[in-house]
């Protein structure tokens, strides 16, 4: 009979998805922690710029480099947080022509700004970092705790969106020689040009077709590894955990993340429903007992009370179960304190076994 632990135990990346709010960071930590305690050399993802990885593991500090957790045997525990700016650095320097082309696109305001805000930049550098994190001969387990469950989404279309977008006319005309450009643009394009001179000043523009130009004979090796990025999410050694809680609205957006999964053809390997409470009285109070008046009467109604609560939640979270059937489905107890250590992430981790 299969487990949720040993459906996973063959995957080599897990992407931990979710709602807000349930202890998504918290789980993704404490599964890590359960597979390098058996054995696994596991790098752990998070692109939450807070730090709630940082303070689950007890660690002072998280950063773009793996940093290692100590304490964790016979396998190895290593954390990373993702930063964008640095990656698309990264990525920038591997594939420039020369170092005189990286340090002009990077020195370039445009790209300042395209590395720092602009929207997808950030889900692409995501899937970048796990894709270097992948192909590292450091790790055989990575684990990504990814943000809130339509933020995520946007990571699976992260690479498409970059490959259309190195395919455009308009980006691969503005990548001819300055003087040229204008030539194979459409009439219309060359207006949308002007007006933009126009709206956003001629020095804007300049840093514009400044970029475009440096970036010249970099997109056959952005848009490759965009593809190859691709595949790792659409690998069989890829696995999609939902993670949520027995809340309402947080089943129905772990369901609305299954229905999209499955829309792109992939399924979730399994689910975890966290800080579940437990079921006080499944067997029934004995009538003397759910009589009692006075204190006793008072704990049998707060009994009785947390049962129902426990119930309800079950009721809900049988949805998910069937919406997600035969991915398997593990209930982590409600606790009394937060983890903020590897002893607690250790303990945490045993529910998984």
């Amino acid at each position: 009979m299969s487990t949720f632990i040993s459906e996973l135990s063959d995957y080599n990346v897990i992407v931990c998805c979710g709602p807000g709010g349930v202890g998504k960071t918290t789980v993704s930590a404490s599964l890590a922690t359960h597979f390098a305690l058996n054995g696994r050399r596991v790098c752990v993802l998070t692109l939450d710029p807070a730090r709630r990885l940082a303070d689950a593991l007890g660690i002072a500090t998280v950063g773009n480099v793996p940093v290692h957790v100590a304490g964790i045997t016979p396998g190895s525990l290593h954390a990373v947080m993702l930063d964008a700016k640095g990656t698309f650095d990264d990525l920038v320097d591997l594939y420039a022509q020369s170092p005189d082309q990286a340090a002009s696109i990077k020195s370039n305001r445009l790209y300042k700004s395209l590395a720092s805000s602009l929207s997808g930049t950030q889900e692409y550098m995501a899937m970048e970092k796990l894709y270097e994190l992948t192909r590292s001969d450091r790790f055989d387990l990575v684990i990504v705790d990814t943000p809130p469950t339509r933020n995520a989404l946007d990571l699976l279309d992260a690479p498409q969106r970059m490959t259309s977008f190195l395919e455009n006319k308009v980006f691969r005309a503005l990548l001819t020689p300055t003087r040229a450009y204008l030539k194979v643009l459409s009439v219309a394009t060359r207006a949308l040009v002007a007006t933009i001179g126009k709206v956003a000043g001629a020095e804007l523009l300049e840093d514009a077709i400044g970029f475009f130009q440096a970036f010249a004979g970099m997109e056959q090796g952005f848009a490759q590894r965009a593809g190859e990025i691709q595949a790792t999410l659409r690998s069989p050694e890829t696995a999609f955990v939902l993670i949520t809680s027995p809340r309402q609205d947080a089943v129905s957006e772990a369901q609305f993340f299954a229905e999209r999964l499955s829309e792109t053809g992939l399924a979730p390997a399994g689910v975890v429903a966290n800080r579940v409470h437990p079921l006080f009285l499944s067997g029934g109070l004995p009538e003397a007992v759910a009589s009692s008046s006075g204190d006793l009467g008072e704990l049998v109604a707060n009994a009785v009370a947390l049962s129902r609560v426990a119930e309800n939640e079950r009721a809900v979270l049988e949805t998910l179960t069937t919406a997600v059937a035969p991915a398997p489905v593990l209930s982590l107890p409600l606790s009394g304190s937060a983890v903020n250590d590897v002893e607690g992430l250790t303990l945490l981790s045993q529910q998984f076994s």
